[in-house]
């Protein structure tokens, strides 16, 4: 890679401490030139020039746009916000990367379920779905199935591709935002049982995304099933979040269904893609559908996961709750 040509960083607008907006900034401190594909020139795109950052402002969905993004780009980080269009975007991106014929790495933002929600699995009968997935859910929501399609569509497309397929991030709305009012009170109410979970920090994964980037050739064609550090259950993230806003926490556990009703129809019925896709989520993590934890990010990065601990304290919204 010629050190002027720019990679490509998807998704860059994202608030601050998101997986694409850390990636520019690790990127640029290593002085590697960075053009970030935004949506809209807003002040956030302000924010990425200011960094020093060139802004391509373009839409996903537009092959023209994204074809006119990859100009002199080698290097290739693709995210995009949960959407009914998902798998849209990824082939458009892959049509135009084949394209040009010479592009170096196509760095994909999976999730952890591809590692376990396979198409063997997802094509058993119901009962044998359901009794791998916990018995709360026997389907992929509209977004898992939207990252399956992609990862075939970037195999099929020859592209040099690696998947980066991330647990849970810590900053995951249910784990933060959605958590909020609970929280304010003392309560940690999740419907996720006695389960333990191992969630990821977002700046784990933008390291590693930057890494590759940087280094592509030992990573091409392989897939990372990412985890955080150490499995958990509710208790344990209630002393975590009691920890950093420096107040008693208790963990209330939740049917999901209910807690369903109670949080994610409410803030995001009007968004029906991601309120069924977090739906999901609750009820893989509520019926035990996520099991153990994998080594893959500390062989590669060469060094234990980030807490959730470090995360919480690390995230703006759960910092503002601490201050309050």
């Amino acid at each position: 890679m010629s050190e002027r040509e720019p990679i490509l960083i998807t998704g860059a607008a994202g608030e601050i401490g998101g997986v694409s907006r850390t990636m520019v900034d690790m990127l640029l401190e290593q002085g590697h030139p960075v053009r970030a594909f935004v949506r809209q020139d807003d002040e956030r795109a302000d924010s990425l020039r200011g960094a020093g950052a060139e802004v391509f402002v373009g839409d996903l969905l537009t092959v023209a746009d994204v074809t006119a993004a990859l100009k002199d780009v080698r290097r290739i980080y693709f995210s995009m916000s949960l959407s009914p269009y998902y798998t849209d975007a990824v082939s458009l991106m892959a049509a135009a990367a084949r394209a040009r014929g010479d592009i170096e790495v196509f760095v994909n933002i999976s999730e952890y379920e591809q590692s376990f929600m396979t198409f063997d699995r997802m094509t058993a009968p119901e009962e044998e779905r359901r009794a791998w997935l916990g018995g709360l859910v026997a389907d992929w929501s509209p977004q898992q199935r939207a990252h399956w399609v992609a990862e075939q569509v970037l195999e099929w497309s020859g592209l040099p591709t690696v998947n980066v397929r991330g647990a849970m991030f810590v900053e995951n709305p249910l784990m933060t935002w959605l958590a909020l009012e609970p929280l304010s009170r003392g309560e940690l109410r999740l419907p996720f049982a006695e389960h333990r979970l191992a969630p990821i920090a977002g700046y784990d994964v933008a390291e590693l995304c930057v890494k590759i980037l940087t280094d592509p050739a030992p990573h091409i064609s392989k897939s990372y099933d990412l985890t955080g550090p150490e499995l958990k259950d509710m208790h344990g993230f209630a002393e975590d979040y009691a920890a950093v806003l420096g107040r008693p926490v208790v963990y209330v556990p939740e049917d999901v269904e209910t807690w369903n009703e109670t949080y994610v129809d409410p803030a995001l019925g009007a968004f029906p893609h991601i309120a069924e896709h977090l739906k999901t989520l609750t009820r893989l993590m509520g019926g035990g559908g996520y099991r153990g934890t994998t080594d893959q990010l500390e062989t590669l990065l060469g060094r234990p996961p980030k807490t959730v601990r470090w995360a919480l304290e690390n995230h703006p919204r759960i910092q503002k709750l601490a201050a309050a």
